[in-house]
């Protein structure tokens, strides 16, 4: 499994969202992005999460960022979480488990469920650059947000 370290180049894919409308990082290119990884919808830790990044819109914009929340969830579980939490950003399936091996986060067993995200958070800049990257062992534990929004302001 490869890891995707601050300096290198973003893999580039094209996941659906909870829309069923295929969003490409590349796409995004000429903005920074945030890729929030995050193991389930509807747990009480991922829920807190992205939560977190739905309040911080303001920062979020300020920078320019958008947000994608990542997991290996079926876009029509996306979806209701989406709704649910009246979440403002795209939440894209990686039900086929590519784009967590190709980033480096994926969990082989977490209390049982097998293939599924570590909670991990990459900032890549409008030039598809990794600049922050943080991968959490125990998904228990928050991302440190203070650090992504840092990040954010240096691009």
């Amino acid at each position: 499994m490869s890891v995707i370290d601050a300096g290198a180049k973003a893999p580039d894919f094209t996941l659906p969202n909870q829309d069923r409308e295929a969003v490409t990082l590349g796409g995004l290119q000429g903005r920074p992005v945030v890729l929030a990884f995050f193991p389930a919808a509807f747990s009480s830790v991922c829920t807190k999460e992205l939560c977190t990044f739905r309040d911080s819109l303001a920062r979020l914009n300020q920078a320019r960022a958008q947000v994608l929340g990542i997991s290996v969830d079926t876009f029509f579980t996306l979806k209701a979480f989406q709704t649910e939490q009246k979440l403002t950003f795209p939440l894209l399936s990686d039900f086929n488990k590519q784009v967590i091996r190709d980033y480096g986060v994926f969990n082989e067993d977490m209390i049982g469920l097998k293939g599924i995200a570590k909670r991990a958070v990459f900032v890549i800049d409008g030039n598809g650059v990794v600049r922050y990257r943080q991968v959490l062992d125990d998904a228990r534990d928050e991302p440190d947000y203070e650090r992504v929004f840092s990040a954010l302001a240096l691009l």
